[in-house]
């Protein structure tokens, strides 16, 4: 297996500029894994793939205004700061972050950035709400930093990133002026944690979410904090030597239960987005004393072999724990049966993540026909349902 095997030629022209109105007017994929046949849909269809029964699992987390504009002290040169993941872990007060920082070249270790009220372009009168200083590099090649920000007084820190910040979106929109909010799930909690939104979920609307669950059809919610990784390709040739970043998440009993209860009637588990599918499968404990009755997927005789689950474990719940769990061919899905979610950047291991649970030659003739049928793809982009 080569990082290069989960590569395709990506036309700009089809990476989605704005998102789809309504939400979930978008375009639907479905993949049938058991034949490896695709379906062209819209996204209010995908009640017709949903049974009494089923659950579905959304990642409830927020974006943060996580894109800090300001000049560089001593040269005004314009910087730009994006907040991946506070590290309470070095500063108690919650004050150091791990950031991307460009132009990264220009900001070295000591190196001290100002954010205005109403980013690097406010009137120089204003004041100024936070400043950062570069305490250390975590990669210098991608602009890695490990950055101290100070409040101005008077403010805490969080309310000093809301007036500095903005809600960041993917480097590759480039021309989207419309409501941020469309880059929040309508589910999403209210408090601001992830450096992007879980991007699956951006085509549920409430009253699509009404009917589901009018349908007998579970809704949960987990909570993973998206990081890093979110942001970086697989350069390794070997993708097997990548280094996944750790993200925080949350899975609580109540979705520990309601898995329990969704297996045990012989019903499916739907993951919404990847960042579900990581949360419910780092939850996944091998070692667990089986669940009684034995918390077993449902079965799919001709899927893959990675694709079926072993029976051992259980499901656990998890309180702010962190992951790193990194899916690819070969491995196997304990939790999750079926997955909503979007198309995926070449050489990502988000690909790999989702020819795991069907097949790379699966994903691989699905993502072709779909470029065949002009579908938009990456996170404003159309739906695929992986089944």
């Amino acid at each position: 297996m080569r990082t290069e095997d989960f590569d395709y030629p990506l036309p700009d022209e089809l990476i989605a500029q704005a998102p789809a109105e309504p939400r979930d007017s978008c375009r639907l994929l479905v993949l049938n894994r058991a034949d490896g046949s695709v379906e062209h849909r819209r996204f209010t269809d995908v009640l017709d793939y949903l049974d009494p029964g089923d659950l579905l699992v959304a990642n409830k987390t927020r974006v943060m205004p996580a894109r800090l504009m300001g000049h560089k002290r001593g040269t005004g040169g314009v910087a730009e700061t994006l907040l991946l993941k506070r590290r309470e872990d070095v500063d108690a007060l919650g004050h150091m972050w791990e950031c991307l920082v460009k132009p990264g070249k220009r900001l070295k270790q000591g190196a001290v950035v100002e954010y205005r009220e109403g980013g690097a372009h406010a009137p120089l009168s204003a004041p100024v709400v936070l400043t950062a200083e570069i305490i250390d590099y975590l990669d210098e090649n991608r602009g890695g930093r490990l950055v101290r920000f100070e409040p101005a007084q008077g403010l805490g820190l969080d309310e000093a990133i809301h007036k500095a910040g903005h809600v960041p979106l993917p480097p590759y929109i480039t021309r989207y002026e419309g409501d941020p909010e469309k880059y929040q799930t309508v589910y999403a909690m209210h408090e601001e944690h992830s450096a992007a939104a879980p991007t699956a979920g951006l085509h549920f609307t409430p009253e699509l979410i009404r009917r589901i669950e009018d349908a007998g059809i579970g809704w949960a919610t987990v909570e993973l904090e998206v990081g890093i990784d979110t942001f970086r390709l697989v350069e390794e040739d070997d993708p097997t030597q990548h280094v996944m970043h750790t993200e925080r998440y949350h899975v609580p009993q109540s979705v520990v239960d309601a898995v329990h209860a969704t297996k045990a009637a012989g019903h499916r588990v739907i993951a919404v987005g990847t960042t579900s599918v990581r949360s419910l499968e780092s939850a996944f404990d091998p070692e667990a004393p089986v669940a009684d009755p034995p918390m077993v997927a449902r079965r799919f005789e001709d899927a893959p072999d990675s694709a079926k689950t072993l029976g051992r474990g259980d499901l656990v719940e998890r309180r702010d724990a962190k992951t790193s769990l990194y899916l690819m061919p070969g491995s196997t899905y304990h939790v999750v049966d079926a997955l909503i979610t979007n198309f995926h950047v070449p050489r990502s291991t988000l690909m790999m993540l989702v020819s795991a649970l069907a097949t790379r030659e699966q994903i691989m003739a699905a993502y072709q026909a779909a470029m065949d049928q002009r579908y938009r793809f990456l996170s404003f982009g159309d739906a695929m349902l992986i089944r």
